[in-house]
């Protein structure tokens, strides 16, 4: 992929009563998302400000395909309507979690070039204006993100982020976009500590058919700020009370009362 800049760089439901272990709304779950709200702080370069897209939460970033889906779609298989995604929850939950990343500027793609046209004016510290970047392509060698003729792209971030103590941030693709012509590789940041200079986000360009222009704000990374712990394992057997309340709700489940969401689905906001 050959990269060339502008120098001008811009369903009725049971009820189960809660048992130990078993998270239910109606007990405390609005409570326990207030008290657990947190603050993440962004910050640009004044001369960007205004100039740049902010981040936003992913609850106001869906893509226009999964807003316009219907919730119900006829199956040929079950010759009958079942819902679609846009009814389940935990997809719902993923895709609306934490917040996106915006692209700094309109993007060009055209036979495998970029170009782009940004004025910015002169700041606070000698830092790329460029909206993107690369890795060469031996950085990856060995990856299934290697491609002979093609680098790893990084799309360069203008906005420092600082999480509370005991935060690290989880940056990755935007969650069920496959419509987006990359893929933005994971990575795991502390950003607690690592919150006064840019984290930027490479990413592999996997449609070379690609033709087009990339609009300033699309979502290059979706970010989720998580919480430092030290996990252990255990293993046990599903045996006496736990089986008994194994049966009844996957019975639930089953007959499609919507028992997830009503009663296990903890706020997320």
């Amino acid at each position: 992929m050959r990269h060339r800049a502008h120098s001008r760089c811009a369903a009725p439901w049971l009820i189960f009563p809660p048992q130990n272990g078993w998270f239910n709304t109606a007990q405390g779950g609005s409570k326990l998302a207030e008290s657990a709200q947190r603050s993440i702080v962004f910050r640009c370069p004044p001369e960007l400000e205004g100039i740049l897209p902010r981040p936003i939460s992913a609850v106001r970033g869906l893509p226009d395909w999964f807003k316009t889906l219907p919730q119900k779609a006829f199956s040929q298989t079950a010759d009958e309507d079942v819902y679609t995604i846009k009814k389940c929850p935990p997809v719902i939950d993923a895709m609306t979690y934490g917040f996106l990343m915006p692209l700094a500027c309109d993007l060009k793609v055209e036979n495998g070039e970029f170009s782009w046209e940004r004025d910015l004016p002169s700041g606070i510290a000698n830092y790329s204006r460029s909206p993107i970047d690369f890795h060469d392509s031996s950085q990856v060698a060995g990856t299934p993100f290697f491609d002979e003729d093609r680098f790893i792209i990084k799309f360069n971030n203008f906005w420092t982020i600082e999480l509370p103590p005991g935060y690290s941030l989880l940056v990755m693709h935007p969650i069920n976009r496959d419509d987006l012509p990359f893929t933005t590789l994971a990575g795991l940041v502390d950003a607690d500590l690592y919150s006064l200079t840019f984290v930027h986000f490479p990413a592999r360009w996997r449609d070379p058919d690609f033709n087009g222009t990339l609009p300033k704000g699309t979502p290059v990374a979706q970010c989720l700020p998580i919480r430092r712990e030290s996990w252990t394992e255990e293993f046990e057997t599903i045996t006496g009370a736990t089986a008994e309340r194994f049966r009844e709700i996957g019975n639930a489940v089953t007959a499609g009362m919507g028992l997830y969401r009503h009663q296990f689905r903890a706020p997320k906001r």
